[in-house]
């Protein structure tokens, strides 16, 4: 089910970094390099093909933007907020100061 405005903006408070853009949740992280970029990315594919729900990614050069959607529902959801959560995760399991 499609979450209200303030629903959106209360899981907000709990996901650092992470913005609401139109009908999506939305983070770009800098990695220290483009191969760290890369393997942030097919560690979040992993997750993200275990809970069947996948984000909107664009990968430039070190610069990775996440984007969580759910399409069908038109808008963001509670999987969105939980794949904000999982993103903020696997970001994490690289060395502090590569990403922010």
């Amino acid at each position: 089910m499609k979450l209200t405005a303030a629903e959106i903006d209360q899981a907000l408070q709990t996901l650092p970094g992470w913005t609401r853009e139109g009908d999506a949740v939305t983070r770009r992280f800098t990695f220290a390099s483009f191969r760290d970029a890369i393997a942030f990315v097919t560690r979040l594919a992993f997750e993200a093909e275990a809970a069947d729900h996948h984000p909107d990614l664009a990968i430039n050069y070190k610069r990775v933007t996440v984007t969580w959607s759910t399409h069908d529902e038109g808008g963001v959801t509670q999987k969105d907020v939980d794949g904000a959560k999982t993103t903020n995760g696997v970001a994490g399991l690289f060395p502090a100061g590569t990403h922010a």
